[in-house]
């Protein structure tokens, strides 16, 4: 006879899982905050996103080096590329280039949160996240396969938009930061393709949490690469970067990326996919928020659009985990 879980038991576990989605979240913010403040000292987005994800390629190298079953989930994961087995399922080359899309978010991290603020950046990074989700599904790019669209995830997407509306709107008459803005939205639609397929490459690798770090140093790697590309071409146009700061701190933005794509992989198996997105972008906004009060990294007062649309995003994301939620 088979020993089911208590309910309690069960319900306790959900609730360790929710508060760790919710801690992932935070950590988020404050990835966002530190490579905003690095990017802000070396007047350089672009060479603070490529030492971030440098110090987190090379957390995971180590970490490949010395766990044998991360090395062979990286030996799946090439086998799989290089015979790509046919019909929904397989891999594909172009499926493990999520890494692009992270390092176009750091860099904007670093390139926007000195000037816009963490809590503005969030907001419309979770908008652009929110409306291209649904396609993202639609299409069928997560392991999961093609999910439909629902209502109650349509009108959470629209909210979303008037979030990211709401928050910038004392900003309209300052068409630069409006403009900066767009970035992290932008930065959003590609988390959402990030996600959906490191999931695939996290699947081929390993079913359990070593596949998750696997699809993790294949997203820095890519990443990196890709940064040091645009990283020559920006050296070669616009000069060497101030210098490096002494402030450790600031070179914590790659460890904090490493620890929380760890703890997901953790995570994900407690609560599942869809609540912990649920409960790590509630993570964000909130932090994110305390941050610009606690410790800005823009020279502004958080306003009441910005506090608003962070309430209204949250509300979006609410409203769009209903049907998942009554699933569980």
């Amino acid at each position: 006879m088979t020993a089911t879980r208590p309910p309690d038991s069960t319900r306790q576990h959900h609730l360790i899982g929710l508060t760790a989605a919710f801690g992932i979240g935070m950590l988020v913010a404050v990835q966002s905050r530190i490579n905003g403040g690095l990017g802000n000292v070396l007047g350089d987005g672009v060479a603070a996103a490529t030492i971030s994800f440098a110090t987190g390629l090379l957390i995971l190298l180590i970490g490949t080096a010395v766990i044998p079953a991360v090395r062979r989930s990286l030996g799946a994961v090439w086998r799989a590329i290089r015979k790509p087995s046919r019909g929904y399922g397989g891999l594909r080359w172009w499926q493990c280039l999520g890494g692009l899309a992270g390092a176009y978010l750091v860099a904007t991290q670093s390139i926007t949160v000195s000037v816009i603020g963490v809590a503005v950046f969030t907001v419309a990074v979770v908008a652009g996240q929110a409306v291209s989700s649904l396609i993202v599904d639609r299409l069928g790019f997560g392991p999961a396969g093609p999910q439909p669209f629902t209502t109650l995830r349509v009108v959470g997407a629209v909210i979303a938009l008037l979030a990211v509306v709401l928050a910038v709107s004392d900003q309209l008459s300052h068409p630069d930061g409006l403009l900066l803005a767009v970035l992290p939205a932008l930065g959003g639609v590609g988390t959402a393709v990030q996600q959906a397929i490191n999931g695939r490459v996290a699947r081929t690798a390993s079913p359990d949490a070593y596949g998750a770090v696997a699809a993790g140093v294949v997203n820095f790697g890519v990443g990196f690469v890709a940064l040091l590309i645009v990283f020559g071409a920006d050296l070669a146009l616009r000069g060497a970067p101030h210098h490096l700061p002494s402030n450790p701190w600031l070179y914590l933005g790659g460890a904090c990326g490493v620890i929380f794509i760890s703890a997901a992989a953790a995570v994900v198996r407690v609560v599942g996919v869809f609540v912990l997105g649920l409960g790590t972008i509630a993570g964000q906004l909130i932090a994110s928020l305390f941050i610009d009060l606690f410790l800005p990294a823009a020279d502004k007062a958080v306003t009441f659009p910005v506090v608003g649309g962070t309430v209204l995003a949250l509300a979006a994301v609410v409203i769009a985990a209903v049907p998942n939620l009554r699933r569980g």
